[in-house]
């Protein structure tokens, strides 16, 4: 994608006097920052996909216009489009203003970086509003077949944990509390790699590309493998801010159990995307499982009310 097949193909755009290409994260999309005049700060955020994934993109971009119209601090979604000549469907967002969390964060007090956690803490709990459409199976039965799925690929993948039996053993005796659950948006990608920083405040959530659904407390998974390496009391304030201070007995149990639910497949899609990171993808998971004692404390070792 160039300025030219922009100004060709995208008519709203043709204001556009530069664009350039996004490389970080791990989706498939192409991702494009665009700029007008003479403007060094990005107007839009450019998101292409093959034809194929058409569907599942315009749902995508329909559900961040339903987030963005509940006051969540998001990217305003302009347009959704194809372009068939080039095999491509496009959504054009307003670009937020802000600094990817991960690489902020630890340049921020200890208190900054709770009250920062805090709001995004809040804004998720807004965006977990959103029912899941109707008639979808259980939640309890789609990820529990899923857990299957994948531990079957993980016994066949050629790593093996230590720590496996203690894992398969706190999953077994607690899938029972994932019954009864309800059924929610998941952003399911929320950490601060896709959180933005500005003047030193939360400023809003991006990336959307993995959105699922159903129960909220899933999306707290990534605290355990990612935000909690980044910045401890951001992770703190996300739970505190989610829950008005109030954390639930509950929230502990299911929090452990989803965080177990993620070890086995975090092996298998480490090997298939990027195995030559699979020595530090073990050992973020030896750290989770040192939070949890081996899942023997469902409350991990750095939460400090």
């Amino acid at each position: 994608m160039n300025v030219n097949d922009i100004h060709e193909h995208i008519p709203i755009l043709r204001n556009i006097t530069a664009i350039k290409q996004i490389h970080k994260g791990f989706s498939f999309d192409e991702k494009f920052l665009l700029f007008e005049g003479e403007s060094r700060q990005p107007q839009y955020v450019l998101r292409t996909s093959g034809l194929q994934q058409m569907d599942r993109k315009r749902s995508e971009y329909d559900l961040i216009h339903r987030v963005h119209n509940m006051g969540v601090k998001t990217s305003e979604p302009i347009a959704f489009g194809t372009v068939e000549s080039l095999d491509i469907c496009y959504m054009l967002l307003r670009f937020v203003v802000g600094e990817d969390g991960t690489d902020v964060l630890s340049a921020l007090s200890a208190g900054e970086q709770y009250q920062i956690g805090s709001e995004a803490g809040r804004e998720l709990r807004i965006m977990h509003e959103l029912p899941a459409p109707a008639g979808m199976e259980p939640w309890h039965v789609r990820r529990q077949a899923k857990h299957e799925k994948q531990y079957l690929a993980y016994r066949n993948c050629g790593v093996r944990l230590s720590e496996e039996e203690a894992i398969v053993s706190y999953i077994e005796e607690n899938l029972p509390l994932m019954k009864g659950r309800p059924d929610r948006f998941q952003h399911d990608d929320f950490h601060p790699s896709n959180l933005l920083i500005h003047n030193r405040s939360y400023a809003g959530v991006i990336d959307y590309n993995r959105y699922d659904w159903g129960d909220p407390y899933h999306d707290f998974l990534k605290v355990a493998y990612f935000s909690r390496e980044v910045s401890v009391p951001f992770s703190i304030g996300q739970i505190d801010g989610y829950f008005g201070g109030k954390v639930p007995e509950r929230f502990w149990k299911l929090y452990a159990l989803y965080t177990a639910l993620i070890v086995f497949p975090t092996v298998t899609w480490t090997l298939q995307v990027v195995p030559e990171q699979l020595e530090s993808m073990l050992e973020r998971i030896r750290v989770v499982l040192d939070d949890h004692r081996n899942f023997e404390s469902a409350v991990p070792a750095w939460y400090k009310p």
